[in-house]
């Protein structure tokens, strides 16, 4: 079985559709039912004002990577930019984990650094195989061209 560039293409838009779907959907979970998705990171701490500031501002931010590498994915644009931003913010997610590890309930804590990890290699997988961003799209003609209604100069 051969796959085409364009076979290629389609997965990396469908796994990145699944990706940042799981993001957007975790960011409004995170937005609507704060302690849901803080209490496994910072334990009791959830319930209070702090955890929920806390989880709905991740819930924002998330949100937000999430919907925005949608939309590009959506419409065939390039996705290179959201997977990195997206896979940039897992990456301090997980480091930060780490560097409170001892102060961090044990039973999730391994869990919350590997999810956070595991996104930020799927964000770094997905931009590197993402075909570029002007890949399968016309360019818009240049003034000098003269298919944009400007008079051309003779000779």
């Amino acid at each position: 079985m051969t796959i085409t560039s364009s076979d290629h293409d389609r997965l990396i838009r469908r796994a990145t559709l699944a990706w940042a779907g799981a993001r957007a959907v975790l960011g409004v979970v995170a937005l609507t039912d704060p302690p849901r998705v803080s209490r496994p990171w910072i334990g009791d701490d959830a319930d209070g004002t702090g955890g929920r500031v806390f989880a709905r501002a991740l819930g924002g931010r998330d949100l937000a990577l999430g919907v925005g590498a949608l939309y590009a994915a959506a419409r065939g644009e390039g996705i290179r930019a959201w997977a990195l931003a997206s896979a940039g913010a897992d990456v301090g997610d997980a480091v930060i984990t780490c560097a409170h590890w001892d102060e961090l309930p044990r039973g999730r804590r391994a869990f919350i650094a590997a999810l956070a990890g595991a996104s930020a290699v799927a964000g770094a997988t997905l931009a590197i195989a993402a075909p570029s961003s002007s890949a399968g799209r016309a360019r818009p003609p240049s003034p000098a061209s003269g298919r944009v209604g400007l008079k051309r100069r003779p000779g």
